[in-house]
């Protein structure tokens, strides 16, 4: 086998076809990547899994349900939002659609069907919070945990800054490609990494990978409101005993740097690495030190 082959399937799991690819050697331990709201699997960069698969890892990526090619849950139906936040800022219980832990019954279902025992689990945003479930939750299949831009759940930490909530909550000027285009340009633009600024052209390159991978504004809503009715997961996260490591940037205005550092405070001895000018996304710049803590971090704590 080729050590960077693509596999591409789609399998039934906990009642969803749920799309992933795998990249590189089955021979070797496998990385699984989880990417958050609204990003399909093309948002994890192609020099990042190249450089893992490189690295001697088998490379697994999916398209979490309601984005990609997993199944769109278009007959749940979108509650209503005014009566929602009303509640949320009540602090009472609110119901949705589905939930992040359902989210990670998806992925332990994949990993079933692929006969994955234990994997190193890295998460990024609201995939952070996912692969923080399955450490609570199935800590036999973690081998090593990254979380990477995301938070616990505690709902005091700092909120989303002003100016990036006002551009996600606008909405693309029609249903046209160019004007869904530019939005989600916009909305990249401005959780960006401030001192790594994406060029306009492999910003679009990159949009257009995840648009045609596929995106749909209630899929994204769906999602939000799992994320936005998840519980604390600290106490959950101060019983884990696995290698932990949290990446977080210091200009991410989406999730700020005290959901890494809270995080990181949770789970015992977890590495905390804080990266000066990243804000909510992988520049270019800083993806060979990235992958090279997360191949380190893998790569120290195999059980001989």
């Amino acid at each position: 086998m080729s050590n960077n082959e693509l596999r591409e399937h789609s399998v039934n799991v906990n009642g969803l076809d749920i799309a992933y690819q795998l990249h590189g050697s089955k021979l070797h331990p496998t990385l699984l990547l989880i990417h958050g709201l609204s990003t399909p699997l093309t948002g994890w960069p192609k020099a990042m899994v190249e450089a893992f698969v490189a690295a001697n890892f088998q490379v697994l990526l999916l398209d979490n349900r309601d984005v990609g090619r997993s199944e769109i849950l278009d007959d749940m139906p979108i509650p209503n939002m005014g009566w929602l936040m009303t509640k949320l800022k009540l602090g009472l219980l609110i119901n949705t659609p589905y939930q992040l832990e359902d989210m990670m019954r998806d992925v332990i279902g994949l990993l079933d069907v692929l006969n994955l025992t234990e994997v190193h689990v890295v998460g990024a945003s609201m995939g952070g919070m996912i692969a923080q479930l399955m450490a609570i939750h199935h800590p036999q299949r973690v081998k090593t945990l990254t979380s990477i831009m995301s938070t616990t759940g505690y709902k005091k930490l700092p909120p989303v800054d002003k100016h990036i909530r006002n551009t996600l909550l606008q909405k693309p000027a029609s249903k046209e490609y160019k004007d869904r285009m530019q939005y989600h340009v916009n909305k990249w633009q401005v959780i960006g990494s401030p001192d790594y600024p994406t060029s306009d052209a492999d910003l679009r390159q990159y949009v257009d990978s995840m648009l045609h991978r596929g995106i749909t504004a209630k899929g994204t809503i769906r999602q939000m409101l799992a994320i936005m009715a998840a519980s604390n997961r600290e106490n959950g996260l101060s019983k884990l005993n696995m290698p932990s490591l949290v990446i977080h940037g210091d200009r991410d205005g989406l999730v700020n740097l005290a959901g890494g550092k809270a995080t990181a405070n949770a789970i015992p001895n977890a590495k905390l690495k804080v990266y000066a000018g990243m804000g909510h996304d992988f520049p270019a710049q800083l993806i060979p030190n990235i992958v090279n803590d997360i191949i380190d971090h893998a790569n120290s704590n195999v059980a001989e």
